[in-house]
């Protein structure tokens, strides 16, 4: 599967297994913009997969209110750059609905789905990566996968979670790789990092999209095409980084990042987001009161500009592989 289709395998499952779960939002009846919603609605009828006015906060507004009543509520929010005019219903109700009554009642049902991140061409209002607005919302979690067997088990134990998740779907990725998905419900955990590849002398942290781009800077690092290859000293080409996907930015895993940190002594983010106060910031901030005695140089942050993503030139917007490699590589000789 690819993954649009192991969103769609999943969803499928969660209305197998809940006679209470719903899906909704624009759009979502006859597939959805990017089709993760296709042929639902005529296997389990518009009753549970139906379609909503254009109001996002009506959306959200709705789903809280439905999971308050025990159903099992998921949301689609057409772009993550449209889920702004729901934010106080996310941050002002579903995060504290747990909270202020205290634990008598809950919205843990609701699960928000939405893409995000860049396309390439999507501009100001398609490519945003709002993920860094909601680290202070305690109370929701956000997780965001990074290929189709991610999706699937992340998407399933997100809408199985007791708490109200925003699983934000990298729209990139829908279509760009292809695994051996299992048919069979499974999940995977929320709030824990994946170590994908293991290193003693630098932690490469990141999720979602960039995870490709630090995969193709780190192939750069061993063995540097020509054009590049001046930048990287010979003594840096057998260099061990450490790749780690973080997957769930709220509750971010502290655990996994510091522990590695402390072994390697350096550590680089990168995300799609613009720098200013970006999930990285926060991230940034732990990592140097956790580990501040261990840190062989400063914490590397590689981002988006603070800027609106521009339509023309969104390629350069992106931290792509050079901006990678050239902030490994300072790290690494600071």
């Amino acid at each position: 599967m690819n993954t649009y289709q192991s969103i769609r395998d999943a969803l499928s499952h969660a209305l197998v297994r809940d006679d209470t779960a719903v899906i909704f939002g624009e759009d979502v009846a006859f597939g959805g913009v990017f089709r993760c919603t296709m042929g639902l609605a005529e296997e389990f009828g518009r009753e549970r997969v139906f379609n909503t006015p254009l109001s996002e906060q009506g959306i959200v507004g709705f789903g809280i209110g439905i999971a308050a009543m025990g159903h099992t509520s998921i949301a689609e929010i057409q772009f993550a750059d449209y889920i702004y005019p729901a934010f106080d219903q996310i941050v002002n109700e579903a995060a504290k609905f747990r909270y202020r009554s205290g634990g008598q009642y809950h919205v843990g049902g609701l699960t928000i789905r939405t893409p995000t991140m860049s396309v390439g061409h999507g501009g100001l209002y398609h490519s945003q990566s709002p993920e860094g607005f909601f680290m202070g919302a305690a109370g929701v979690k956000v997780v965001i996968p990074r290929s189709p067997i991610q999706a699937k088990g992340l998407l399933l134990a997100s809408i199985r979670d007791p708490n109200p998740v925003i699983f934000m779907e990298p729209k990139i990725l829908y279509r760009s790789a292809v695994e051996q998905v299992p048919i069979d419900d499974f999940e995977l955990p929320i709030g824990r990092a994946d170590v994908l590849i293991a290193g003693s002398d630098l932690t490469l942290l990141t999720w979602g999209t960039p995870l490709y781009h630090c995969e193709t800077a780190l192939h750069m690092l061993a063995s540097p095409p020509p054009q590049v290859s001046r930048h990287v000293p010979e003594s840096l080409r057998g260099a061990k980084v450490e790749l780690i996907d973080l997957r769930t930015i709220l509750p971010w895993d502290v655990e996994t990042v510091v522990e590695s940190v402390n072994r390697t002594g350096r550590l680089v983010i990168v995300h799609e987001a613009g720098l200013t106060a970006g999930a990285g910031a926060e991230i940034a901030a732990t990592v140097q009161k956790k580990c501040f005695l261990k840190l062989d140089a400063p914490v590397k942050r590689i981002t988006g500009w603070d800027t609106p993503v521009p339509l023309q030139y969104e390629k350069f917007y992106i931290p792509d592989a050079i901006r990678i490699l050239d902030g490994i590589v300072e790290t690494l000789i600071y």
